[in-house]
Parts: C-alpha cells; sequence; structure tokens
C-alpha cells in the first residue's frame, strides 16, 4: 500500500494502542533470541512483563553504535542466519562496520516505507525515478530501488559517480525525480549547467535527499539549480536505512513513519526524555523489525518532534531539520560549533558557492579554527582589497552566528572536491595527536 491513509492518519490515542502492541512484542522477541538484550534487560532487573504500553519504555536499556561493533557481524540478530535474506553495512571509516541483516518481511517493510515516502513527495507509478545513491553495501541504492519498485514506478538504477552519464540518461530517460545525496545534487546542477543541456529538455521536477545533514539554503540552491522541489528522506543504517521518514509537499518538518519506528527526544547528556517540541538527541525503537530489531537506539541526530496535525492530513509526527549531531559537533576553544551553522552563513552569502571544507587543528595549545570557501566566479578578483573585503565580511557573519570568528581562506572556484556520495566538510587535526 502506498497511500496509507490509515496509518499516516490515525489518531494520537489509536497510534499508541498499535505503538504499545507493537513494542510489547518486540521486547518478547529481543528478550528471548537475542542475548545482548537478555542481559541487558536482567542487569536492569527487566523482563517482557515490565512492559505493557508505549510508556514503558523509558525503562528499557539504550543501544550505541559500539554496541554493534562489540556483536560484530551476527551478535546483534534475532533470527536464524537461514532467514537474514540480505545484509547491509555502514560505510564506516574507522574500526569494524555496522552491520544489519534482514528478514524477507523486513525488506517488505522497507520497501513499503521508502514507497510512503517517495508518495508523500509526489512520486507515483507514473514517473521513473533516478537513483544515484550508491549501491552495495551502503543502503541508500537498493533502500530507493525497492521503494520504487514498491510504488510501481520505473527505477534508473544508476548509482553514484559517473556524472556526463547521469546528465545524459537523466536526460534521454526523462527521469521525474533524482534520489542522491543534496552535495551530489548540487554538483549535478553546476555539471548540467556546463553541458549546455537546455534545462527545460529535463523532466526532472522532485529530488529525494538524505544520507546527510542539510540546510533550508542548502534547499533553496538545490531547487533553483536542478529547478525541481527537493524533499529530505531521513534513514540510517541501524534503523532500517532511508525511509525511517520523509518531508511531504508541505516542507514543513519531516514526518516519521512511527507505526514502524518509534521516535523519542531526549537529554544528550542526563539522558532523560525532554518536554515535547523540546530540542535534543533522537532515539529509535523498531516496532517491526524481525532480523536486527533496535531498542531506543540514539541516532545522536539533534532535533525535535511536532506531533500537531500537518497541512497534508497526517497526523504522522514531523521531526524538525537535523541540527547537527551531538557527535560531530565540534568544541573550538570552548565554543560549541557545528558544521550546519558554517553552512547557513555561507549559503545566505551571493558571493559563495555552497562548497566548503572546516580544518581545525591545535598550534601551541590553542585551538585553530580556518573555514575553506569558493567565491562564486562573478566576485573572483586578483585584487588584494575585493578578496579581504570579502573575507572580513564573511568573518563578521560567522563571528555573529558561531560567536567565534574563523580564519577565512577564500579559493578559486571548483578548487574543493566535489563528492558523489556523502560530502566530507570537516578535517579535525586534534585528533591526530
Amino acid at each position: 500500500m502506498i497511500w496509507n491513509e490509515t496509518i499516516e492518519c490515525m489518531d494520537r490515542e489509536e497510534m499508541r494502542k498499535l505503538q504499545s502492541i507493537r513494542l510489547k512484542r518486540v521486547v518478547e522477541h529481543v528478550y528471548h533470541n537475542t542475548p545482548f538484550y537478555r542481559k541487558k534487560m536482567q542487569e536492569m532487573g527487566l523482563t517482557p512483563d515490565d512492559i505493557n504500553s508505549i510508556s514503558d519504555i523509558v525503562k528499557l536499556p539504550f543501544t550505541v553504535k559500539q554496541d554493534l561493533r562489540d556483536n560484530y557481524p551476527f551478535g546483534l540478530m534475532a533470527v536464524p542466519m537461514s532467514e537474514i535474506v540480505r545484509l547491509h553495512a555502514s560505510s564506516g571509516t574507522t574500526g569494524k562496520p555496522i552491520v544489519v541483516g534482514y528478514t524477507r518481511k523486513d525488506l517488505s517493510i522497507w520497501s513499503e516505507t521508502v514507497a510512503r515516502s517517495l508518495y508523500a513527495a509526489g512520486v507515483t507509478r507514473n514517473d521513473a525515478v533516478q537513483v544515484s545513491y550508491g549501491y552495495g553495501l551502503f543502503t541508500g541504492g537498493l533502500g530507493l530501488h525497492g521503494g520504487v519498485e514498491n510504488i510501481g514506478g520505473t527505477v534508473i538504477p544508476m548509482s553514484s559517480g559517473n556524472t556526463q552519464k547521469q546528465i545524459q540518461l537523466m536526460h534521454d530517460f526523462g527521469a521525474k525525480a533524482l534520489a542522491c545525496t543534496p552535495s551530489y545534487a548540487l554538483f549535478l546542477g553546476e555539471t548540467i549547467k556546463e553541458s549546455g543541456l537546455p534545462r527545460d529538455e529535463f523532466q526532472l521536477k522532485i529530488g529525494i535527499f538524505g544520507a546527510e545533514p542539510w540546510t533550508e539554503n542548502m534547499r533553496k540552491e538545490i531547487e533553483e539549480s536542478l529547478g525541481i522541489k527537493a524533499y529530505d528522506i531521513y534513514g540510517l543504517t541501524e534503523i532500517i536505512g532511508p525511509g525511517v521518514g520523509c518531508e511531504c509537499e508541505c516542507q514543513n518538518g519531516t514526518h516519521l513513519w512511527e507505526d514502524h519506528f518509534f521516535p523519542e527526544i531526549i537529554d544528550p547528556t542526563t539522558l532523560e526524555p525532554v518536554k515535547p517540541g523540546e530540542q535534543g538527541e533522537l532515539v529509535f525503537t523498531t516496532l517491526t523489525k524481525d532480523g536486527m530489531p533496535m531498542i531506543r537506539y540514539r541516532t545522536r541526530d539533534l532535533t525535535a518532534l511536532n506531533y500537531s496535525v500537518c497541512g497534508c492530513g497526517r497526523t504522522a509526527v514531523r521531526m524538525d531539520r537535523i541540527l547537527g549531531r551531538s557527535d560531530d559537533m565540534l568544541i573550538i576553544r570552548g565554543v560549541n560549533v557545528f558544521p550546519s551553522q558554517v553552512e547557513s552563513v555561507i549559503l545566505e552569502m551571493p558571493e559563495f558557492e555552497p562548497h566548503y571544507l572546516i580544518v581545525v587543528d591545535r598550534v601551541n595549545n590553542t585551538d585553530t579554527f580556518q573555514v575553506q570557501v569558493e567565491v562564486r566566479p562573478e566576485y573572483y578578483s586578483d585584487e588584494v582589497n575585493k578578496i579581504l573585503a570579502l573575507k572580513n565580511k564573511i568573518a563578521a557573519q560567522m563571528q555573529s552566528v558561531i560567536g567565534i570568528q574563523p580564519e577565512i581562506k577564500i579559493v578559486e572556484p571548483r578548487s574543493i572536491e566535489r563528492s558523489m556520495g556523502k560530502a566530507k566538510h570537516v578535517i579535525d587535526n586534534r585528533k591526530l595527536i
């Protein structure tokens, strides 16, 4: 079912009843089938009989990414490996990857939640969708692929990279929607402009972008560059992959499919729930997964939840844009700095391209903070005074927004490396000391 009106518009009390039934079932499932969770619950003096409603979720233990690494590769599976029909893994750069197993039922749920997400963004069975997320162990490519097939649309399984071919086939095959990371969407927009292909010959109308944080200003940049409406799709490997939630046509928060993935917001320091509408760390419990359920998984994403009815008619809870990650926050000379804050300043200034690099280091026991940013060709100059004026202008704005003034390094257009997948925006050399 694509437009699941019964679930997506369900009365709040009815949703809590459904969540309560599903929580009790999944707790019993992991208690009896996952030694890791059974041990954690026994250490807390808990049994499945202590969990009778969704309100009881606060009694349960948290799960963190290190738990998945410690149980690598299959220690958190809750079914025999004979029932696992697919494995995915995170693209971690350090240590062991995060491995997730799916049963046939899990894959069916996943394709349904991605289809719901696509439909919320305006994709129908009559549309061709170019999937330019990476295929393979990364969940992006195959996750969107399954959702497009579920909705009955036409998949163009491009994967990432080979940008010239991407735009040629997008043009020739008449793709209505594009699914990729927002940073790659920006690069595709640049490349289309340089290709000489008239933009009005493209049928592209919708963008489904995720896998990295992005700002409202970046949305405007992408929409202008590609001539589309850009929607945020949310997901993470540990929970299921893309399709945990997505924006609707209102673009006023990401609807989370809470019949499958129960969200909480906690204070990342005290680990206590925050008041409704307050910002904190997002935590998920999978309510229907069999292969590898997650109980109170700490995402490290910082956001807030809105339970009011959306303009589209859905009652499914809406998540605010991700401010950043509690573990991605940089503390520079005692000031908390999020890369998204730096990005928002850059994108508000017409002189600069939406490409940047933050470099943090420590010299003589003092933190250094440099932001490299590309100036647009029409503003680039070899006159020192003009470049200095630009540096001072952006440095002052950074100081105003962040509370600390970085060293600004203005670089030539197209000199910062473009990303085919998740963009790397931060180099923190202090970790190497």
